[in-house]
């Protein structure tokens, strides 16, 4: 295989990867579009089973490519996966298309990536949600959203009428149940600071995949029927089921509505037909980290050291409430700030099983 050649652009876009490398996923100031090196720039995309059009991580990744192919005017190339099979196969079809930088979506694409990487060395390599690879040629992004997730269960907590609220998790591994995890932890300080005893279910509950929407939903009827009156699904396409089952538990609760947190993007973007029944989301800035990514390579600053969105740097954070702007109570609102500076301070430390380390 040819070497492909880095190239280096010459245009104003200043700080961007200053600012990534130091923790701060920021959008670029200006577009670089004219540059002729990054015009001869290529970047690839590669999703996991859960395709571009999740709703979710692969969709915000993807959206940080097709950023940086407006801001810069560089070339793209996309593969979709819809099963593990796609892979290695999807993989190899980047490889040939003369990519200078491949994103890989997805913790499931670890193995390919990283062999990837080892028979292509003059490529550079970024993996989202994965911090397992350690080559030159690789950059892993991963965020500590358990922090975000604590925000989201006292949010919970005091919102919750029937002092029941739940999550559960598509397959159970680091990076879903970094999300439970720190959700209760939420939920845990919310009682021990306000002297109450909601509960939390289904944080051991996993419906075993990202795809079936109807695991999601019969999970979610169950929690409705339990009490539960907010759930934070983590589970990809499937918390589609959750958004249906809770539009249909409205309908003949409208004295009591239940209401969702979504993950990773913001639901209430994402999910335009619910817009009424999501409180927030716990969002990884995923579409800002992989444009400043593939910025840095197009300067010719490419850097195998590990990204991690925190609050501090504004890689995780919950999105605004829109809709229930009203319905959060100032003091709650200046509870989660304060929150926010407690974890930040080292004053409130979350830690899960899927924490990242440097």
């Amino acid at each position: 295989m040819a070497t492909r050649s880095r190239f280096a652009a010459t245009g104003t876009v200043l700080g961007i990867s200053a600012l990534l490398l130091a923790g701060c996923g920021a959008a670029p100031e200006e577009s670089s579009s004219s540059n002729k090196e990054a015009s001869d720039y290529k970047a690839c995309i590669i999703s996991d089973e859960g395709g571009f059009d999740d709703k979710s991580f692969n969709e915000n990744s993807y959206k940080g490519v097709k950023a940086a192919e407006e801001d810069y005017g560089i070339k793209v190339a996309e593969s979709q996966s819809e099963s593990a099979a796609d892979f290695n196969p999807n993989m190899t079809s980047l490889v040939q298309q003369s990519c200078n930088s491949i994103i890989s979506v997805g913790f499931a694409l670890a193995d390919t990536t990283k062999q990837a990487a080892q028979d292509n060395p003059d490529i550079h390599f970024a993996i989202v949600d994965d911090g397992s690879i350690e080559a030159d040629n690789v950059r892993p992004i991963v965020y500590d959203t358990a922090q975000a997730a604590f925000q989201a269960g006292y949010l919970a907590a005091a919102q919750s009428k029937t002092g029941k609220v739940a999550t559960y998790g598509g397959a159970e591994m680091p990076t879903v149940t970094i999300f439970t995890q720190g959700f209760k932890q939420g939920v845990d300080y919310y009682n021990k600071e306000k002297n109450k005893d909601v509960k939390v279910l289904g944080t051991d509950s996993f419906t075993g995949d990202f795809t079936d929407q109807t695991k999601g939903k019969t999970l979610t009827q169950n929690f409705l029927d339990q009490g539960a009156d907010v759930i934070m699904p983590v589970a990809g396409p499937v918390g589609a089921g959750t958004l249906e089952a809770v539009t249909e538990y409205n309908k003949s609760h409208s004295d009591a509505p239940a209401s969702v947190i979504w993950v990773d993007s913001d639901g209430y973007e994402t999910n335009p037909n619910y817009q009424d029944i999501i409180l927030t989301s716990v969002q990884k800035k995923m579409k800002e980290a992989v444009e400043s990514t593939i910025k840095d390579d197009i300067d010719g600053k490419f850097t195998n050291e590990k990204y991690i969105g925190t609050l501090q740097n504004d890689g995780v954070g919950l999105a605004p409430f829109h809709n229930f702007e009203d319905k959060v109570s100032s003091e709650t609102k200046s509870e989660l700030d304060t929150i926010k500076e407690k974890i930040v301070s080292g004053e409130i430390t979350v830690k899960t099983d899927g924490t990242p380390t440097k």
